[in-house]
């Protein structure tokens, strides 16, 4: 007699079980897909003691038959399929018709269902798989499904549940992406008797969101919408400042149907690009509508996975339409206005520091006398008064604050036309020339000339503001500028001229040699002059790196590294793409490995670590190598190394040198790495803050 035997549908329903229903919220995704599918408009959701106790689903669609109630709780029986054609063009969310009975099969089932208005309807009791009644009973339209002491019969199963708050959390999760999935339809939660969630169902995802993320949160969505010739997009998404510390808040909806893709969610974060912090993701909700022949839902145990038959387009339209939203927006992060701690004496303060601020920039005032409108020089009492008490210019700061401080910083430089003339040279970067080493002073953030006749102090000053070849005409600058600009960003379109400006600033004082205070019409603004200067000088290194090989200089002195055996034995797969990044190195016996070349632009003194952190960079990468992104790897290690560090002191004239860069870079808003440059304070926050306005 063979060994080998047919389960008997019980076994096999259980067996099911086991795939299908891995906790509570399995429960909840099957029955409410189920009442989606049958054209609800409202559902509701009662969960009991995380869902172990008690789940009860409610919903106003059309219900079942006597016949179809009798046939839904057997195993593979569907109204969704009725031919092999049918699976591949799949409209409904369930379709295979193995969730009721895997549901029945390890918990207590109450079915109720009416397809009438008169309030006729049929009610089926199930325990542990077998149908213990099934009478008539009055009902409203639609079907009302009771699952009572899940996994009852399954003790193993219920030993390794976790904890109510987490079973909740699954739940809650979940009710969530249904929500935004299908905002036209209106869903309620409740966890023992208390109301956790509830959505309107007006069709507005707006409203969803802010019912599950908040108000605020809300408010800072962008709306994406567009159209391919497959595939059609709309939904929301967040703000770079407003993130998080995981993927969760991501939800993806293709033809209604919630699903987990990580290559959407990759597109996605290269839309923002270097928008977003490092580790820190979007708050994103989109629905992608095409034609069902086109994706194969039927993947997946749980229905979470799909795949797509043309996902490279697609991955190329969401990354396209979430990077033409963000470039539409000024992305300048509004300043949360913050709580002075009880033991901070900000007057006691000022008063310990502000003589020994005066004098440790002598030479500063004498090179512009006329800098009454910089932080750290103090005008007389009187005009301080006199100011104070001024309510037009208070109250209609727009204009005529504008005009007054043109006309200031025209007068601070009409005694020095010299260095007016090469502020206004500032042009392109094509010949940057980073930092040899920094001055004793820290007063620069450009280079030290290495040899010719010592500068004066403002003569140096314009020095190191000076990042471009002297010898080009002002068409060639303003050219080679331009051409900069257009290929600076990778794969990004020409920006259309409708795009807002960056907003032109003017500089009035430095805070801790880090942050450059500025203003405008529009209020106050703090810029991070690490990260603005990162910014440039990624922008540059990225157009630089896409032709490394032409700026390669053979070395007189090579440089020796030494790596580990197993390093040195990965490196040499690894040698070929530093040489498209114009690094060439070779094996020099042992573990050792000669530096012959690299890019003459490499910031000076720091040449050899920034190799050491490419080949690391290179050796970390399990995968294969995208040859863009080690480009754009190597850009950033650059600009960081580079640019002017914290606690170093800038003049007026780099100040506005630098904020003139950064208003000609295509994203001015955060540096390579996804940090703010810029936090702005209107000036109704600051009336607001000062008890101006009430």
């Amino acid at each position: 007699m063979g060994r080998i035997k047919i389960l008997d549908e019980h076994i096999a329903n259980q067996i099911a079980a086991g795939e299908v229903v891995e906790r509570p919220s399995s429960v909840v995704k099957e029955l409410v897909e189920n009442a989606i599918d049958a054209g609800s408009t409202r559902i509701d959701v009662a969960i009991e003691e995380g869902g172990l106790e008690l789940i009860r689903v409610t919903d106003n669609g059309s219900g079942m038959e006597r016949d179809d109630c009798e046939v839904a709780f057997f195993r593979h029986a569907t109204s969704k399929i009725a031919s092999s054609q049918d699976l591949f063009s799949i409209r409904t969310l369930g379709f295979r018709g193995e969730a009721l009975p895997s549901i029945a099969a390890v918990s207590k089932v109450t079915c109720v269902t009416s397809t009438e208005q008169t309030g006729l309807g049929y009610k089926m009791v199930i325990e542990g798989g077998t149908v213990k009644t099934f009478e008539d009973t009055a009902s409203p339209r639609g079907t009302d499904v009771q699952v009572r002491e899940l996994f009852y019969n399954t003790p193993a199963r219920l030993k390794y549940m976790k904890t109510i708050q987490t079973e909740l959390g699954h739940v809650s999760d979940y009710m969530y992406r249904l929500s935004l999935a299908h905002p036209e339809i209106a869903f309620t939660l409740k966890h023992n008797g208390s109301q956790l969630f509830q959505t309107l169902g007006n069709g507005d995802m707006l409203q969803v969101i802010a019912a599950i993320y908040g108000t605020a949160v809300a408010k800072g969505m962008l709306p994406i919408e567009g159209e391919h010739l497959d595939y059609t997009i709309r939904g929301y998404i967040g703000k770079p400042e407003t993130t998080r510390a995981n993927r969760n808040a991501i939800s993806t909806v293709i033809n209604g149907r919630y699903i987990r893709n990580y290559t959407l969610i990759h597109a996605l974060l290269q839309g923002y690009h270097t928008l977003l912090p490092i580790n820190r993701y979007p708050i994103a909700a989109f629905h992608i509508q095409t034609d069902p022949t086109l994706i194969d839902v039927n993947v997946h145990p749980a229905k979470l996975e799909v795949r797509f038959s043309k996902e490279q387009e697609l991955i190329q339209f969401v990354e396209q339409q979430v990077r033409q939203v963000l470039n539409r927006q000024i992305l300048i992060p509004s300043a949360a206005q913050a709580k002075p701690k009880k033991e901070a004496l900000i007057q006691e303060q000022l008063e310990l520091y502000r003589p020994a601020a005066q004098a440790a920039e002598p030479q500063r005032d004498q090179a512009s006398p006329s800098n009454s409108h910089r932080v750290g020089s103090y005008g007389d009492s009187d005009e301080l008064s006199a100011s104070a008490g001024d309510n037009a210019v208070r109250n209609e700061p727009s204009q005529a604050t504008a005009r007054s401080y043109e006309q200031q910083r025209e007068s601070s430089y009409s005694d020095d036309r010299a260095l007016r003339s090469l502020y206004d040279s500032i042009g392109s970067m094509d010949s940057y020339q980073p930092p040899q080493q920094q001055p004793p002073d820290g007063a620069e953030f450009g280079q030290t000339r290495a040899s010719g006749p010592p500068a004066s102090n403002s003569s140096k000053r314009a020095d190191s503001l000076d990042y471009r070849q002297r010898e080009k005409s002002p068409k060639e600058q303003a050219a080679s500028n331009a051409a900069f600009l257009r290929s600076a960003i990778p794969d990004e379109e020409e920006a259309p001229p409708s795009l807002p400006a960056f907003p032109k600033l003017f500089p009035i004082g430095q805070m801790h040699g880090t942050y450059i205070v500025a203003q405008n019409e529009e209020g106050l603004f703090l810029i991070d002059q690490h990260a603005a200067h990162e910014r440039i000088n990624y922008e540059y290194y990225y157009e630089k790196f896409g032709k490394p090989a032409e700026a390669s200089q053979e070395l007189l002195v090579p440089i020796t590294l030494e790596f580990t055996p197993s390093e040195s034995e990965r490196l040499k797969e690894k040698v070929p793409l530093l040489e498209q990044a114009g690094v060439y190195m070779e094996p020099f016996g042992g573990n050792a490995y000669l530096v012959r070349a690299y890019p003459h632009w490499f910031p000076q003194g720091e040449e050899k670590a920034l190799v050491e952190e490419m080949t690391e960079w290179l050796l970390s990468e399990r995968k294969s190598i995208d040859l863009g992104k080690m480009r754009e790897k190597a850009a950033i290690m650059c600009s960081c190394k580079a640019s002017i560090k914290a606690n170093q002191s800038l003049s007026t004239l780099e100040m506005e040198g630098l904020l003139d860069r950064l208003a000609a870079c295509r994203n001015p808003y955060t540096c390579p790495h996804g940090r703010p440059i810029v936090i702005s304070f209107s000036t109704y926050e600051l009336e607001k803050m000062f008890k101006r306005v009430m």
